[in-house]
């Protein structure tokens, strides 16, 4: 043990140190490893924090590293229900040997709260959904919300693994959040557009506002093989899962694999509660999700807007190779003035339906002004973008469509997407004048 952590080694209070960027454990005092079972620090070498204080498989949603600042400590409580403990938590962060390192200094306030085997004690379970809401309502964004809720459930509850799933559009079933505790294989990304034959016996008992809950799996070995088989290679031999709704609707379900046996019907009752909170935090996600779309998508033609391609360009991989055409719609202004902006309209739709044609089915395409269109194509070749250039402008003279059109293509983009953008636009303005040229228009009237 390192000398400076010597001074935090016989405190009363819990005391832990890990690596901010990669969670590694430098250092637990005597408190805090007995509170955790452990007898040496030892045992704590290449583990990471949310492995041994949370029994997770990945960083909690609560964390806060992103908030501390060296010389400041943040102050908070928190429950944690792996030990059944409450904590008043004061955290910093310093800089050591060019490590950023969390320091964690917590006092067990457990006996103040009188919540003794709050998890396990039926009469208590509205103490464990309270505090469930109240660490997940912590969050602004209701889609983390969903992931602290199932985390804190996962935790509390005992579980191996806390799932939401969700109906598609084609009516299969994706899993759409997981938790999973330390050591478990997550298994969200093999359970994406379940057909419907899957979970339809769980179905019918939601549509008789039940719940499922099984014991054992091999108790439906023989009466649904297929659920039987996609349960028993995820290594799960007991479930409670509950219906989510909406407008009376069942949407999907939620639950909890492997609780303790003891546990199971408390679980699926406290889940139904719990059912509720869920619901509201995916109609809330929703309707961020689509407030977001909108503010990203242009109107008229359904692609992107400039907010949309500020924040697609905003974390560009500087190595990987770049072509942007720009597209700005000739004669707008005139075709406005003449014939009514419904025909201007109708111009923007069908210049957009040209860069559709040529681009939109790998790439970026994005309205970043009245007249102006843009195509953003990342990782492509050279070969490649100049032949979807060349076809843009042969579906553009086939649909009878004028378009100033520039183009620039870099083999990276260490110079920043500003250097391809400008020289793409320049290439346009020279385009536009040639048009204009050719056509024996004067723009000066």
């Amino acid at each position: 043990m390192e000398p400076v952590w010597e001074f935090f080694e016989n405190m009363n209070e819990l005391v832990y140190v890990a690596d901010v960027d990669t969670y590694e454990f430098i250092y637990m005092n005597q408190r805090a490893l007995a509170i955790c079972g452990l007898t040496s620090l030892e045992q704590t070498r290449g583990k990471k924090c949310y492995e041994v204080l949370q029994n997770a498989s990945a960083p909690c949603e609560i964390c806060n590293n992103r908030e501390l600042c060296p010389g400041q400590f943040k102050e908070w409580r928190y429950y944690n229900p792996v030990y059944n403990r409450h904590m008043l938590v004061k955290d910093t962060v310093i800089e050591r040997d060019g490590r950023r390192l969390r320091i964690e200094i917590a006092i067990d306030i457990s006996a103040e709260t009188k919540h003794n085997e709050v998890i396990r004690d039926y009469q208590n379970r509205e103490a464990l959904i309270n505090e469930a809401l109240r660490t997940a309502m912590q969050a602004s964004d209701p889609d983390v919300s969903l992931k602290i809720a199932i985390e804190y459930l996962g935790k509390a509850l005992g579980g191996e693994r806390v799932y939401i799933f969700e109906k598609n559009a084609a009516g299969h079933d994706d899993n759409t959040y997981e938790w999973v505790a330390n050591g478990v294989t997550p298994q969200k990304d093999n359970l994406q557009n379940l057909p419907p034959e899957v979970c339809d016996g769980w179905y019918r008992v939601f549509s008789e506002d039940k719940c499922v809950v099984i014991k054992d799996i091999e108790d439906i070995r023989t009466k649904n093989p297929l659920q039987y088989e996609i349960l028993k290679q995820q290594d799960i031999f007991s479930v409670t899962v509950v219906p989510l709704y909406e407008d009376s609707r069942v949407i999907g379900f939620y639950g909890v694999d492997n609780p303790p046996a003891a546990s199971l019907q408390y679980i699926s009752e406290l889940l139904q509660i719990m059912g509720h909170f869920i619901e509201s935090l995916l109609k809330m996600r929703n309707l961020v999700r689509n407030l977001q779309r909108m503010s990203y998508l242009d109107q008229l033609t359904q692609i992107g807007n400039r907010y949309a391609m500020e924040a697609y360009t905003k974390n560009m991989c500087p190595e990987e190779s770049m072509g942007i055409v720009y597209g700005d719609i000739t004669g707008l202004k005139r075709v406005n003035d003449a014939e009514g902006h419904a025909a201007g309209d109708r111009l923007i739709c069908s210049s957009c339906a040209c860069m559709k044609a040529a681009f939109g089915d790998a790439y970026k395409l994005f309205r970043i002004g009245g007249d102006e269109l843009l195509a953003i194509c990342v990782g492509i070749s050279e070969a490649d973008f100049q032949e979807r250039v060349g076809k843009l402008k042969e579906i553009m003279a086939e649909s009878s469509v004028n378009m100033a059109v520039g183009a620039d293509w870099k083999s990276s983009n260490t110079a920043g997407i500003g250097a391809v953008l400008a020289a793409a636009e320049a290439r346009m303005y020279e385009d536009k004048a040639d048009y204009y040229r050719k056509a024996g228009i004067d723009r000066r009237r």
